[in-house]
């Protein structure tokens, strides 16, 4: 069953037409990656479904419910939840307390602990550095943060643009470790990714994009295996 439906997405920056027309479904349960060449479009599509951009056509369904206007931050009370390009932490407030503003919408201090333990789990890290000021962390400590807090609100859609850009080959793989991890306890994730290869290894489906047009659509390994994207995406 289709969680997530993009019907005829239309966004245009001024005369330009940026994305032309774009449809997708994200099935409950699955990870699905947009993946593309730098401006192909995919992280206008991320901003355009999370409603941080306008949209100049189409539609946006989310569980059944129409969300093409609903506005970014009301999202997230929807269950949705969004690691943006260049992680975004608070880079003032302590590791703990990043981790704490993920979880705003809720209000049991049981379920809070339950989740902090369970990130802290994921990422043992963190738990040694909660009362370390964030901005201070390595960039692949930020991105495991980024990925913690929006995980904290229990979304059962997580939105995730470039997570492994900067990082380390150690941290990319402890970070799609993380997302496979997530997606295995029930959390259906859109992955937008420059890393096609990396992308393609863990997803169920994947839509190739060019220049504001969906071009190809298959399964991470039909999509692997393809020798047109290879030679575009993949180095041969």
């Amino acid at each position: 069953m289709a969680l997530l439906e993009v019907r005829d997405l239309q966004v245009n920056y001024g005369l330009i037409k940026a994305i032309k027309g774009v449809s997708f479904d994200v099935n409950e349960g699955e990870i699905v990656a947009l993946i593309g060449a730098n401006g192909a479009g995919k992280t206008t599509i991320m901003h355009s479904v999370n409603g941080l951009i306008s949209k100049a056509g189409g539609s946006v369904h989310f569980a059944g419910s129409d969300i093409t206007h609903t506005q970014a931050h009301k999202l997230i009370g929807l269950g949705i939840a969004q690691v943006p390009e260049g992680r975004r932490i608070f880079q003032e407030l302590t590791v703990y307390e990043n981790l704490k503003m993920g979880f705003f919408i809720k209000k049991s201090k049981a379920e809070f602990e339950m989740r902090l333990e369970e990130m802290y789990s994921h990422f043992p890290i963190l738990k040694e550095r909660s009362s370390q000021i964030a901005g201070t962390l390595s960039g692949g400590e930020q991105q495991m943060l980024a990925m913690s807090r929006a995980m904290m609100s229990s979304p059962k859609l997580l939105l995730l643009d470039e997570p492994s850009m900067g990082l380390s080959p150690l941290y990319v793989n402890i970070i799609f470790d993380m997302i496979q991890a997530v997606n295995k306890q029930g959390t259906t994730v859109l992955l937008v990714e420059q890393n096609a290869k990396k992308a393609l290894s863990i997803a169920s489906r994947a839509y190739v994009l060019e220049t504001g047009r969906m071009v190809k659509t298959g399964t991470g390994s039909e999509l692997l295996g393809d020798e047109e994207i290879r030679r575009a995406y993949l180095g041969g």
